[in-house]
């Protein structure tokens, strides 16, 4: 496929990224970008640290999936997130692509067993962080207790707090966290869904984080895990628990899960057999309802509105996001979603809703691009300034064209509702690293129209003045 692209394809992706950069003075009220050394597999924030006048510090999760010369990390960085309307927009598109961004600092180095590929924080308490490798196991981790290591060629690994065991085969990238519960969900090449409870284990951490790592330590439900005869990379000595639910449904791998965001009981899951899967865990270990052809290809990610519980949304090797109403899916049934999303031309490979408009969402391709959507918006009319109502896609209304790579992974800021990090592979296109870039969008792009007119109209003799 790589070579089918070739020179021209490179061209245009160029061609984009420059002109891309030539606006973003005009479409972001901030944008910091940070070159990574290794590509990142995963983009997560964590807790704000704390607030000022012109900026917040939080947390950010990020990984280094190296080429075993140095050991792969799970890395903690501290970001420095401007606040709305204070950087000059002269000052947001002058960077250096090959530089480190001043308002990223790495804080603290753990060394994981195996390439990182994704990472999922808890929601009631986002200093625990589940992670999945190329292994059967799910590693739990408290960010806080864990010691900063230097990475090193030949160095230990560190020891997670927790794994979670129970699946047949590698679980690489299913990953997911409840909103109300320490519930965890996984899915993988066993084809299986399973569900773990951490709650005995998270007020361990909590109370007492030195001994969260001792032997025994974790409540009735953990026990010693020994690993012997398995490869050296594999954690041992961490307390593990066993699952509290395996739910078989899909015929080949299961590629992401998600739980309901207002139910710790019900979630669902997506997989490369095309199909869209609910389950209940009150209704036992089988599927309440099985979508069996709800994209045309292998489905890659799923994510359920956390403002509007009926809406799922789905991204597919197809190059589509597809939004489906839970209220009309029945078993058996090839997919009828309410919209297809066509904005991408390439596999998408992360959705997520906004946490802060239940109708807004954002989709990232192996093309690159990171759309943001409207569902809302879609058969209005679209006669704003600037806007190619033939050219554009319905409901789409932002494009995010600051990679030049695939994106693999993006996540909105609930800190800062319109804030959005995202993480680019540059393998394909530079031989190595990754881009790193926090942005925001002008405000003047999704406020109401007349909120937006109004506000320019004060500023109308102004820019008469100016233009005489």
């Amino acid at each position: 496929m790589k070579e089918m692209r070739g020179k021209g394809a490179e061209e245009t992706v160029n061609e984009r990224y420059t002109q891309w950069k030539s606006l973003v003075p005009v479409l972001y009220d901030w944008l910091a970008n940070h070159n990574l050394v290794w590509p990142s597999l995963s983009c997560r924030w964590g807790p704000q640290l704390e607030q000022a006048t012109y900026k917040n510090r939080q947390r950010l999760y990020l990984s280094e999936q190296t080429d075993g010369s140095v050991p792969n990390t799970l890395v903690i960085a501290n970001c420095e997130v401007v606040k709305p309307r204070v950087a000059a927009a002269e000052h947001i598109s002058q960077f250096n692509e090959e530089a480190r961004s001043p308002f990223v600092k790495k804080y603290k180095t753990i060394i994981h067993p195996g390439e990182v590929n994704r990472i999922r924080e808890l929601p009631q308490n986002s200093k625990i962080v589940a992670t999945h490798t190329d292994s059967p196991d799910v590693l739990i981790w408290d960010i806080e207790a864990q010691p900063n290591r230097h990475a090193v060629l030949g160095a230990s690994n560190s020891r997670p707090d927790l794994l979670l065991t129970g699946h047949q085969d590698n679980a690489e990238f299913a990953l997911s966290m409840c909103h109300s519960e320490p519930f965890v969900l996984s899915g993988g090449k066993d084809k299986s869904v399973i569900l773990w409870s951490i709650h005995d284990h998270i007020s361990t951490l909590a109370s007492d984080p030195g001994s969260a790592r001792s032997p025994g330590s974790g409540g009735a439900n953990a026990k010693h895990a020994s690993k012997t005869g398995g490869s050296n990379d594999k954690p041992t000595d961490s307390p593990s628990i066993e699952p509290r639910g395996i739910y078989q449904g899909h015929g080949d791998t299961v590629e992401d899960v998600q739980f309901c965001p207002t139910s710790a009981q019900e979630f669902c899951s997506v997989g490369d057999d095309s199909c869209l899967i609910l389950w209940d865990t009150r209704a036992g270990s089988s599927p309440v309802v099985k979508v069996e052809k709800a994209h045309d290809a292998d489905l890659h990610c799923v994510d359920w509105n956390p403002n509007d519980v009926n809406l799922i949304l789905t991204g597919s090797a197809d190059n589509t996001v597809r939004m489906f109403d839970r209220r009309n899916l029945t078993s058996g049934q090839v997919g009828s979603p309410i919209h297809t999303f066509e904005g991408h031309n390439a596999a998408v490979l992360c959705v997520q809703w906004s946490p802060d408009k239940s109708s807004v969402f954002g989709s990232s391709a192996e093309d690159g691009v990171l759309n943001i959507w409207d569902h809302e918006k879609i058969g209005k009319k679209q006669d704003s300034v600037g806007s190619k109502p033939s050219n554009a896609p319905p409901g789409l209304f932002f494009r995010h064209a600051g990679h030049r790579d695939k994106i693999v992974d993006f996540h909105w800021n609930a800190s800062d509702p319109w804030t959005i990090v995202s993480v680019s592979d540059d393998c394909g296109s530079t031989g190595g690293g990754g881009t790193l870039q926090i942005w925001r969008m002008i405000d003047l792009i999704y406020r109401p129209e007349e909120e937006v007119l109004a506000e320019l109209d004060t500023f109308k003799s102004h820019l008469m003045t100016c233009q005489a």
